[in-house]
Protein backbone atom coordinates (compact mmCIF):
# COMPACT_ATOMS: atom_id res chain seq x y z
CA UNK A 1 0.00 0.00 0.00
CA UNK A 2 1.40 3.37 -0.81
CA UNK A 3 -0.14 6.65 0.18
CA UNK A 4 0.81 9.84 -1.55
CA UNK A 5 1.74 13.81 -0.79
CA UNK A 6 0.58 16.00 -4.03
CA UNK A 7 1.07 19.85 -3.98
CA UNK A 8 0.36 21.92 -6.51
CA UNK A 9 2.05 23.92 -9.10
CA UNK A 10 4.14 25.84 -6.38
CA UNK A 11 3.61 29.53 -6.62
CA UNK A 12 4.88 30.49 -9.70
CA UNK A 13 7.60 28.00 -10.03
CA UNK A 14 5.87 25.23 -11.76
CA UNK A 15 7.20 22.74 -9.40
CA UNK A 16 4.97 19.92 -8.20
CA UNK A 17 6.17 17.67 -5.00
CA UNK A 18 5.31 14.41 -5.13
CA UNK A 19 5.39 12.19 -1.53
CA UNK A 20 5.30 8.18 -1.77
CA UNK A 21 5.45 6.42 1.62
CA UNK A 22 6.32 2.54 0.78
CA UNK A 23 4.28 1.39 4.42
CA UNK A 24 2.28 4.15 6.65
CA UNK A 25 2.32 1.61 9.34
CA UNK A 26 5.48 1.53 11.57
CA UNK A 27 6.31 1.44 15.42
CA UNK A 28 8.57 3.97 17.42
CA UNK A 29 12.55 3.59 16.51
CA UNK A 30 12.10 1.96 13.16
CA UNK A 31 12.75 3.80 9.96
CA UNK A 32 9.56 5.10 7.81
CA UNK A 33 10.51 4.56 3.97
CA UNK A 34 9.39 6.47 1.08
CA UNK A 35 10.35 8.68 -1.77
CA UNK A 36 10.11 12.84 -2.83
CA UNK A 37 9.46 13.48 -6.41
CA UNK A 38 9.88 16.84 -7.84
CA UNK A 39 9.09 17.82 -11.44
CA UNK A 40 9.86 20.95 -12.69
CA UNK A 41 7.58 22.45 -15.57
CA UNK A 42 8.94 24.94 -18.10
CA UNK A 43 11.93 26.89 -16.17
CA UNK A 44 14.48 25.73 -14.06
CA UNK A 45 13.77 25.47 -10.68
CA UNK A 46 16.04 26.16 -7.93
CA UNK A 47 15.66 24.42 -4.64
CA UNK A 48 17.26 25.04 -1.23
CA UNK A 49 16.69 22.08 0.43
CA UNK A 50 14.26 19.17 0.65
CA UNK A 51 12.58 18.28 4.55
CA UNK A 52 10.04 15.94 5.74
CA UNK A 53 8.57 16.73 9.27
CA UNK A 54 6.12 14.70 11.60
CA UNK A 55 3.07 16.44 12.42
CA UNK A 56 0.14 15.98 15.12
CA UNK A 57 -2.25 17.79 17.23
CA UNK A 58 -1.13 18.66 20.65
CA UNK A 59 -3.21 20.13 23.92
CA UNK A 60 -1.64 23.37 25.19
CA UNK A 61 -0.56 23.67 28.57
CA UNK A 62 -3.15 26.59 28.97
CA UNK A 63 -6.75 24.31 28.53
CA UNK A 64 -8.47 27.49 27.81
CA UNK A 65 -6.66 27.68 24.62
CA UNK A 66 -7.29 25.48 21.27
CA UNK A 67 -5.45 22.19 20.24
CA UNK A 68 -2.40 23.09 17.90
CA UNK A 69 -0.61 21.31 14.95
CA UNK A 70 2.86 20.70 15.93
CA UNK A 71 5.84 19.63 14.16
CA UNK A 72 7.56 17.31 16.49
CA UNK A 73 10.32 15.36 14.66
CA UNK A 74 12.11 16.46 10.84
CA UNK A 75 15.16 15.26 8.59
CA UNK A 76 16.64 17.18 5.67
CA UNK A 77 16.84 14.57 2.81
CA UNK A 78 18.41 16.35 0.21
CA UNK A 79 20.25 19.72 -0.18
CA UNK A 80 20.73 22.08 -2.42
CA UNK A 81 20.27 21.47 -6.34
CA UNK A 82 18.58 22.89 -9.61
CA UNK A 83 15.91 20.93 -11.36
CA UNK A 84 16.19 21.52 -15.13
CA UNK A 85 12.90 22.51 -17.22
CA UNK A 86 11.01 19.97 -17.46
CA UNK A 87 12.96 17.21 -15.58
CA UNK A 88 11.88 15.07 -12.58
CA UNK A 89 14.10 14.35 -9.67
CA UNK A 90 13.18 11.70 -6.92
CA UNK A 91 15.29 11.61 -3.61
CA UNK A 92 14.46 8.32 -1.76
CA UNK A 93 14.65 8.56 2.66
CA UNK A 94 14.30 6.49 5.38
CA UNK A 95 13.17 8.85 8.31
CA UNK A 96 14.45 7.47 11.71
CA UNK A 97 11.24 8.02 14.13
CA UNK A 98 11.74 9.06 17.76
CA UNK A 99 11.76 6.31 20.10
CA UNK A 100 8.76 8.86 21.74
CA UNK A 101 6.81 9.09 19.24
CA UNK A 102 2.93 8.76 19.81
CA UNK A 103 0.96 5.58 19.20
CA UNK A 104 -2.25 6.25 16.67
CA UNK A 105 -3.61 2.26 16.55
CA UNK A 106 -4.98 0.82 19.74
CA UNK A 107 -5.86 -3.21 18.59
CA UNK A 108 -5.22 -2.21 14.98
CA UNK A 109 -7.61 0.31 14.92
CA UNK A 110 -6.50 3.93 14.32
CA UNK A 111 -7.58 6.78 16.75
CA UNK A 112 -9.13 9.56 15.03
CA UNK A 113 -7.96 11.84 17.87
CA UNK A 114 -4.37 11.57 17.15
CA UNK A 115 -4.06 11.86 13.77
CA UNK A 116 -0.50 12.05 12.62
CA UNK A 117 1.23 12.76 8.98
CA UNK A 118 4.58 13.43 7.42
CA UNK A 119 5.02 16.96 5.96
CA UNK A 120 7.57 17.08 3.09
CA UNK A 121 9.32 21.00 3.33
CA UNK A 122 10.75 22.24 -0.41
CA UNK A 123 12.58 25.65 -0.08
CA UNK A 124 12.47 27.40 -3.33
CA UNK A 125 13.85 30.69 -3.31
CA UNK A 126 13.50 31.63 0.09
CA UNK A 127 9.93 30.32 -0.07
CA UNK A 128 8.75 27.37 1.76
CA UNK A 129 6.31 24.91 -0.36
CA UNK A 130 4.80 22.09 2.10
CA UNK A 131 3.13 19.37 -0.10
CA UNK A 132 0.00 17.38 1.33
CA UNK A 133 0.84 15.45 4.26
CA UNK A 134 0.61 11.59 4.47
CA UNK A 135 -1.06 9.83 7.07
CA UNK A 136 1.04 7.71 9.39
CA UNK A 137 -0.16 4.56 11.69
CA UNK A 138 2.38 4.27 14.59
CA UNK A 139 1.55 0.99 16.39
CA UNK A 140 2.86 -0.23 19.69
CA UNK A 141 6.32 -1.26 20.77
CA UNK A 142 5.87 -4.51 22.05
CA UNK A 143 6.36 -4.04 25.79
CA UNK A 144 3.69 -1.15 25.05
CA UNK A 145 1.25 -3.65 23.63
CA UNK A 146 1.77 -6.19 26.53
CA UNK A 147 0.93 -3.22 29.15
CA UNK A 148 -2.36 -2.17 26.90
CA UNK A 149 -3.33 -5.78 26.71
CA UNK A 150 -2.75 -6.48 29.83
CA UNK A 151 -5.25 -3.19 30.90
CA UNK A 152 -7.90 -4.60 28.79
CA UNK A 153 -8.04 -7.86 30.22
CA UNK A 154 -7.96 -6.58 33.52
CA UNK A 155 -11.38 -4.60 32.57
CA UNK A 156 -9.94 -1.20 32.17
CA UNK A 157 -12.26 0.84 28.98
CA UNK A 158 -10.43 3.07 27.32
CA UNK A 159 -12.18 6.61 26.94
CA UNK A 160 -9.64 8.87 24.80
CA UNK A 161 -6.29 9.53 23.82
CA UNK A 162 -3.99 12.58 23.31
CA UNK A 163 -1.11 14.54 23.31
CA UNK A 164 -0.44 17.17 25.86
CA UNK A 165 2.20 19.58 25.92
CA UNK A 166 4.83 20.44 28.23
CA UNK A 167 7.59 17.95 29.77
CA UNK A 168 6.77 15.63 32.91
CA UNK A 169 9.02 16.23 36.16
CA UNK A 170 11.74 14.16 36.41
CA UNK A 171 11.56 12.50 33.51
CA UNK A 172 13.80 12.44 30.77
CA UNK A 173 11.93 13.72 27.32
CA UNK A 174 13.60 14.28 24.03
CA UNK A 175 10.02 15.62 22.27
CA UNK A 176 8.54 18.91 23.67
CA UNK A 177 4.74 16.84 24.71
CA UNK A 178 3.47 13.56 26.40
CA UNK A 179 1.17 11.60 25.09
CA UNK A 180 -1.75 10.79 27.67
CA UNK A 181 -4.01 7.23 27.28
CA UNK A 182 -7.09 7.99 29.55
CA UNK A 183 -9.38 4.89 30.67
CA UNK A 184 -12.25 4.51 33.09
CA UNK A 185 -11.09 2.33 36.13
CA UNK A 186 -11.60 -1.62 36.13
CA UNK A 187 -13.98 -2.36 38.96
CA UNK A 188 -11.45 -4.13 41.19
CA UNK A 189 -9.78 -1.12 41.57
CA UNK A 190 -12.42 1.48 42.08
CA UNK A 191 -13.14 3.22 44.99
CA UNK A 192 -9.72 5.11 45.62
CA UNK A 193 -9.27 5.23 42.18
CA UNK A 194 -12.28 6.39 38.96
CA UNK A 195 -9.80 7.23 36.66
CA UNK A 196 -6.48 6.30 34.91
CA UNK A 197 -4.00 8.30 33.00
CA UNK A 198 -1.16 5.97 31.06
CA UNK A 199 1.80 7.74 29.69
CA UNK A 200 4.28 5.92 27.95
CA UNK A 201 8.06 7.29 27.26
CA UNK A 202 10.59 5.45 25.81
CA UNK A 203 14.23 5.19 25.01
CA UNK A 204 15.74 2.20 22.94
CA UNK A 205 16.81 0.29 25.33
CA UNK A 206 13.25 0.98 28.09
CA UNK A 207 9.98 1.93 28.79
CA UNK A 208 9.09 3.44 31.45
CA UNK A 209 5.20 3.62 32.33
CA UNK A 210 3.36 6.30 34.65
CA UNK A 211 0.25 5.69 36.03
CA UNK A 212 -1.62 9.06 36.62
CA UNK A 213 -4.65 8.35 39.40
CA UNK A 214 -7.64 10.78 39.76
CA UNK A 215 -10.46 10.05 41.68
CA UNK A 216 -13.55 12.77 41.45
CA UNK A 217 -14.81 13.88 44.69
CA UNK A 218 -17.62 15.57 43.29
CA UNK A 219 -19.39 16.24 39.84
CA UNK A 220 -17.97 20.10 40.65
CA UNK A 221 -14.76 18.60 39.52
CA UNK A 222 -12.53 17.98 42.61
CA UNK A 223 -10.28 15.85 42.47
CA UNK A 224 -7.53 14.05 44.02
CA UNK A 225 -4.51 12.51 42.19
CA UNK A 226 -1.58 10.86 42.32
CA UNK A 227 0.93 9.59 39.94
CA UNK A 228 3.32 6.08 39.74
CA UNK A 229 6.43 5.74 38.02
CA UNK A 230 7.69 2.37 36.63
CA UNK A 231 10.02 0.79 34.12
CA UNK A 232 10.25 -2.51 32.11
CA UNK A 233 13.25 -3.06 29.63
CA UNK A 234 11.93 -4.35 26.03
CA UNK A 235 14.89 -7.01 25.53
CA UNK A 236 13.04 -9.59 27.55
CA UNK A 237 9.05 -8.26 27.02
CA UNK A 238 8.29 -11.78 25.38
CA UNK A 239 9.22 -13.51 28.70
CA UNK A 240 6.86 -12.03 31.35
CA UNK A 241 3.51 -12.24 32.56
CA UNK A 242 2.46 -9.01 31.86
CA UNK A 243 -0.83 -9.12 33.20
CA UNK A 244 0.60 -10.42 37.20
CA UNK A 245 2.73 -7.45 36.25
CA UNK A 246 0.48 -4.57 35.39
CA UNK A 247 -1.26 -6.14 38.45
CA UNK A 248 1.04 -5.49 40.56
CA UNK A 249 2.22 -1.75 39.38
CA UNK A 250 -1.60 -0.99 39.93
CA UNK A 251 -1.84 -2.32 43.24
CA UNK A 252 1.02 -0.99 44.65
CA UNK A 253 0.02 2.58 43.00
CA UNK A 254 -3.73 2.40 43.78
CA UNK A 255 -2.27 1.73 47.37
CA UNK A 256 -0.08 4.45 47.59
CA UNK A 257 -2.79 7.12 46.14
CA UNK A 258 -5.31 5.90 49.10
CA UNK A 259 -2.68 6.56 51.72
CA UNK A 260 -1.83 10.11 50.60
CA UNK A 261 -5.99 10.38 51.05
CA UNK A 262 -6.25 8.04 54.08
CA UNK A 263 -8.14 10.99 55.53
CA UNK A 264 -11.05 10.12 52.63
CA UNK A 265 -14.35 8.16 53.55
CA UNK A 266 -13.45 6.30 50.01
CA UNK A 267 -10.08 5.27 50.88
CA UNK A 268 -9.06 1.29 50.75
CA UNK A 269 -6.37 -1.12 49.92
CA UNK A 270 -6.16 -3.45 47.46
CA UNK A 271 -4.85 -6.87 49.13
CA UNK A 272 -5.81 -9.51 46.27
CA UNK A 273 -4.49 -9.52 42.38
CA UNK A 274 -7.16 -9.21 39.92
CA UNK A 275 -5.27 -12.20 37.63
CA UNK A 276 -7.97 -14.55 37.99
CA UNK A 277 -6.61 -18.52 37.32
CA UNK A 278 -9.54 -20.12 37.81
CA UNK A 279 -12.63 -21.22 35.15
CA UNK A 280 -15.49 -19.69 35.11
CA UNK A 281 -18.85 -20.94 37.56
CA UNK A 282 -21.05 -22.85 36.18
CA UNK A 283 -23.55 -20.90 33.54
CA UNK A 284 -27.00 -19.79 35.26
CA UNK A 285 -29.33 -22.24 33.78
CA UNK A 286 -32.74 -21.77 32.49
CA UNK A 287 -35.40 -21.16 35.25
CA UNK A 288 -32.70 -19.96 37.64
CA UNK A 289 -32.27 -16.33 38.35
CA UNK A 290 -32.50 -13.28 40.97
CA UNK A 291 -35.12 -13.78 43.86
CA UNK A 292 -36.13 -17.13 42.28
CA UNK A 293 -37.38 -16.13 38.35
CA UNK A 294 -39.25 -17.97 36.41
CA UNK A 295 -40.35 -20.14 39.72
CA UNK A 296 -36.70 -21.61 40.50
CA UNK A 297 -33.96 -21.36 42.80
CA UNK A 298 -32.27 -18.04 43.24
CA UNK A 299 -30.82 -15.32 45.39
CA UNK A 300 -33.19 -14.64 47.83
CA UNK A 301 -35.01 -17.59 46.55
CA UNK A 302 -36.38 -21.45 47.86
CA UNK A 303 -34.09 -24.40 47.73
CA UNK A 304 -36.27 -26.37 44.58
CA UNK A 305 -36.73 -29.31 46.82
CA UNK A 306 -40.47 -28.13 47.46
CA UNK A 307 -39.38 -27.47 51.23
Amino acid sequence: MRFTGVSPESGGTGLTVHTSVTNPSTRPGLRLPGRVTLTAASTDVPVGHIRLGLVSTVEPDDPGQPRRLVQFHQAAVAGGFVLPAGRRRSVAFALPLPWETPVNIFGGVPLLSLRMGLRTEVALDGLLDQGAMVPVFVHPLPSQQHVLAALDTLGFTLRQAGLQAGRLPGVTQTLPFHQRINYWVAPLYAGPVTELELIFVADRAALEVILWLDRRLSLAGVTHQSISRFKVWHVDAGQRDWVSLVDGWLRQAVNRHAEAAAHAYWSARITRSAHVSRPPDRPVAPGEGLGGTAGGPGIGGGSGDGT
